[in-house]
């Protein structure tokens, strides 16, 4: 979280505001508020005691708290100069994030009360990664793996590379211990990952007609996670099929930003 706010402050400040170095003087003091423009989620605001750091912050909602319109959810006084200098990157920050949770969280309750889990992915802003799975869990999601590092998913040029499913699984399995994710396009695809021992199936880009039919096929310790095509008028239709898990990558990388203004007071 620290790199990410520095690399940040230096690919905008570089050498310095030229701006408000000119037009406010070096003592200047003040105040400014974070105002919500649209009904929200707080997000983020974590980062506003790093970002700020030496001035001083009132957070006036943690995040996950739903806020509406012109709601103000921080506070912060100190040096003019640094408040101005500061506001683009914290709002590119705050709106980033509050966009993801805001999107996460209608896919959230559009899959209430049916046991499904929305998942997030690995389509995420390069460096931005740990934030936005951060703000996925304030919308409500679960995290998927974090990297390549941390779980075992094969996919399709996986399969083509090792020479088919079975092929694959095995190969995985012989050299590893953590469960075994297949990701699978066709039932047929499907019945071979099984008869492979995958312990987790993604099934991409099928309808829901399609998974209702999976789901037949699969006993109950084998878990089920769909992915691709999956949007906010049809994620219900696809978590009625009866998958364990729904994995979206627009929760991320479609998530528009929210509206949020930072005002001197």
């Amino acid at each position: 979280m620290i790199e990410a706010v520095r690399r940040a402050l230096v690919e905008d400040i570089g050498s310095g505001d030229l701006t408000t170095n000119l037009c406010v003087p070096d003592n200047a003091k003040g105040s400014g508020i974070f105002l919500a423009r649209e009904p929200m989620i707080v997000t983020g605001v974590d980062l506003l005691p790093i970002l700020y750091d030496g001035e001083d912050i009132e957070v006036l909602f943690s995040d996950g708290t739903p806020i509406e319109a012109d709601v103000v959810f921080a506070r912060v006084s100190g040096s003019i100069r640094r408040l101005l200098e500061l506001e683009r990157t914290t709002l590119n920050f705050l709106q980033r994030l509050c966009g993801i949770a805001v999107t996460t969280r209608k896919f959230v309750k559009a899959v209430e009360g049916t046991g499904c889990v929305i998942l997030d992915t690995r389509k995420t802003t390069p460096g931005l990664r740990r934030l936005e799975k951060l703000a996925t869990r304030v919308g409500g999601a679960w995290n998927h793996r974090f990297g390549l590092f941390d779980a075992v998913l094969i996919k399709n040029n996986h399969i083509a590379a090792a020479g088919g499913v079975q092929q694959a699984v095995e190969k995985a399995k012989k050299q590893n211990e953590l469960p075994i994710e297949i990701e699978v396009r066709n039932l047929t695809e499907l019945d071979e990952a099984l008869d492979a021992g995958a312990s987790h199936l993604m099934l991409d880009n099928f309808t829901p007609e399609l998974v209702h039919q999976a789901m037949r096929k699969v006993t109950c310790d084998v878990k089920i996670e769909v992915s691709g095509g999956i949007t906010a008028e049809n994620v219900r239709e696809y978590a009625d099929a009866g998958p364990d898990f729904i994995s979206i990558g627009a929760i991320t990388h479609s998530a528009p930003a929210t509206d949020i203004s930072f005002r001197l007071t």
